[in-house]
């Protein structure tokens, strides 16, 4: 049973307005109160509450801090605080344009506040440890100006790449001079490799100098200071925990790295971010390579190849999502905003909105930092988000796909929007966004239903295009998801949906005149999408289950097997069906069916008279033959290697008194 829950509401100094028994239901609240200065005025309402036995949601995000100190105060003053959150209704729904739609406005908020209900997914976390080994890596006058600002807190040592000027150096750090060649790993665990490494020789009189390099070394550091100036050591940089690298065209670098980096000393929680399930993964099979979308569009390079399936560094990982977005079996899942989760707040928001207004929304993924930040603007300075325009924030948009996607236009979104804060997210987003692009063509639905958008489209007015269609059942899967939702959205079923190259939906084509049905391909599919018949040589095929992994491709001997990327919404394509298939050939002696007509005809056609061994034999008749009668034949046969001469008659008692 769920405690009883107060709601309080704000209308920011009367700048923004709400139906309080509308948001009552959607809070499922037991009291609703609303005021006009919560966050001032009023903010002994918001003590008063908090020191209730009710769980509070307060709706004002903006002064959400403000009140997480203020339930501390009243916890240290009466030893009880009840449990409170604080949900955005303002700069999402409520601050817009003059001439919005009220009863859009309202909706939208009542949307936002049922979805804050549902339960928040717990991901796990791990622990690391950083001693506060740090190495700065740069030029001479910047690596000892970074030493001097940190060196007490952290163990520092410097490697300078260049001829600067040899200082001694403070009795609280080391000094070396050499070039990085290599780097990896994340807070706590980093590894660097250096070329031509000098330590410096500080002892003697006069003039200091370097030792003798040494052509290779290595290094382990907690803290890695990267102040070279040139490219990252690492992709998507920013992402990396414990890394700093300092952009040479900012003044003020220094000082801002060093406060944040003589923080990381001490034990700190990590999150793991994904589940891996590598039973489920499609990346290889006996050495042929498979699929390899999630080490392709992973930005920090956390994923790598071992031996039949990826593996995740969980250090590394920064939870954009990416992978599990383009994961095509679900080996990969995201522990934070998993796919249900995701579909139901998607779900419920359409839902609630739909009930207020008999009309479709539009959705629009964004990030919470930049995106969010980016919308909040808009509603205080412009006219804020459009009033059918529903906000799903994410910690990274990399995280949706063409799945997410698909869910919401089975929820009954009208447009899917995507708001891009960097070129990486571009990447990401884009290939899945015309995986969806296509579907909607092929369903004979506008393209321009699903957009990447920048910040100046978040107030313009949608166009709905094209119809939408009553919302499905989003249960399942993200390809059974993407199934039904297609399904639902198009008129009638003819031919297979053409899709974009590398898509993980598709059929495959075998060229009969190459294939010699050995059915290698069979044993290697890591989805069962291809099969085999139990009575006679055939290769069956199950299009639903093939996630155009290309195993079969690279295994067949033959180059018989060619990928083709679509999506086939019939009842076929649930099913096994004949894919290429022969007549079994009848051993010459028992009659039973073995082997592949063909290729014993083809056999026989290429040894008899051409090899010494069937010439003018009658061993070309063994290659006709199932193994028992082909055995049985060399075993009796005149020639058997084993066989003997004829056994002499047993002698009698008889023989012996007749002789």
């Amino acid at each position: 049973m769920t405690a009883p829950k107060t709601l309080l509401l704000c209308s920011c100094d009367k700048s923004q307005s709400f139906d309080s028994k509308l948001l009552e239901t959607a809070a499922a609240a037991e009291q609703v109160i609303a005021v006009d200065q919560l966050c001032g005025t009023d903010m002994e309402i918001a003590a008063e509450h908090l020191g209730g036995t009710n769980e509070v949601l307060i709706a004002c995000g903006q002064q959400a801090a403000l009140f997480e100190r203020l339930s501390d105060d009243v916890q240290a003053q009466f030893q009880h605080s009840a449990p409170m959150r604080a949900i955005d209704i303002r700069d999402r729904a409520g601050w817009g344009s003059p001439t919005a739609n009220p009863r859009r406005v309202q909706a939208k908020q009542a949307a936002l506040i049922a979805a804050s209900q549902l339960p928040s997914p717990m991901a796990p976390v791990k622990t690391i440890e950083s001693s506060g080994v740090c190495c700065i890596v740069g030029p001479t006058e910047q690596a000892v100006r970074m030493a001097e600002l940190v060196q007490d807190e952290l163990g520092v040592t410097c490697i300078v790449n260049d001829a600067g000027p040899i200082q001694l150096p403070s009795a609280n750090y080391d000094m070396a001079r050499g070039q990085l060649t290599g780097a990896y790993g994340a807070l706590g665990d980093f590894k660097l490799e250096f070329a031509q490494l000098q330590a410096l020789n500080p002892a003697g009189r006069g003039a200091l100098g370097f030792g003798k390099a040494k052509a290779t070394a290595r290094s382990e550091c907690d803290v890695f200071i990267d102040l070279r100036g040139g490219e990252p050591a690492f992709p998507s940089h920013q992402k990396r925990n414990g890394y700093f690298w300092a952009d040479p065209a900012k003044t003020g670098e220094l000082e801002r790295i060093a406060l944040t980096a003589r923080e990381r000393v001490g034990e700190f929680e990590k999150t793991v971010y994904f589940n891996l399930e590598p039973s489920l993964c499609a990346h290889s099979r006996a050495n042929q390579p498979g699929c390899t979308r999630c080490l392709d569009v992973c930005p920090t390079e956390a994923i790598f190849s071992f031996g039949e399936t990826v593996q995740i560094d969980s250090d590394i990982c920064a939870g954009c999502g990416s992978c599990a977005a383009v994961c095509p079996t679900s080996a990969v899942t995201m522990n934070e905003t998993p796919f249900e989760a995701l579909t139901q707040a998607v779900s419920v928001m359409a839902k609630t909105y739909r009930e207020h207004t008999e009309e479709s929304p539009r959705l629009v993924f964004h990030t919470l930092g930049a995106g969010g930040e980016i919308i909040a603007n808009l509603a205080r300075y412009g006219n804020g988000l459009a009033d059918d325009l529903i906000p799903f924030g994410l910690e990274d948009v990399d995280r949706i796909g063409h799945a997410e996607i698909m869910a919401a236009f089975g929820a009954g979104y009208a447009e899917v929007l995507v708001l891009l804060d960097n070129e990486t997210d571009r990447q990401a987003v884009t290939a899945e966004v015309e995986l969806v692009k296509a579907m909607l063509k092929g369903t004979r639905n506008s393209p321009s239903r699903v957009r990447l958008i920048t910040s100046e489209e978040l107030d313009a007015a949608g166009d709905n295009a094209g119809r939408v269609s009553e919302p499905v059942l989003l249960v399942g899967g993200r390809r059974d998801i993407t199934r039904v939702t297609a399904t639902a959205m198009a008129d009638r079923v003819e031919s297979p949906i053409q899709l974009p190259v590398g898509a993980p939906y598709g059929a495959i084509e075998i060229d009969s005149d190459k294939c010699t049905l050995c059915l290698a391909c069979v044993s290697l599919c890591p989805t069962g999408a291809l099969g085999d018949h139990p009575d006679r040589p055939e290769v069956q095929f199950t299009e639903n289950a093939c996630v155009q992994c290309g195993i079969c491709e690279s295994t067949c001997p033959e180059t018989a097997i060619v990928l083709k990327p679509q999506l086939d919404l019939s009842k076929e394509a649930l099913s096994p069906r004949p894919l290429h298939g022969e007549e079994p050939f009848e051993c010459i002696k028992c009659g039973t069916p073995f082997g592949v007509a063909s290729t014993i005809n083809r056999i026989v056609e290429k040894l008899e008279n051409q090899n010494w061994m069937y010439t003018n034999s009658d061993n070309v008749q063994l290659i006709k033959m199932c193994s028992d009668c082909r055995v049985k034949s060399q075993f009796h046969g005149d020639n058997a290697p084993m066989a003997g001469g004829e056994r002499p008659r047993v002698r009698t008692s008889d023989d012996y008194l007749d002789s």
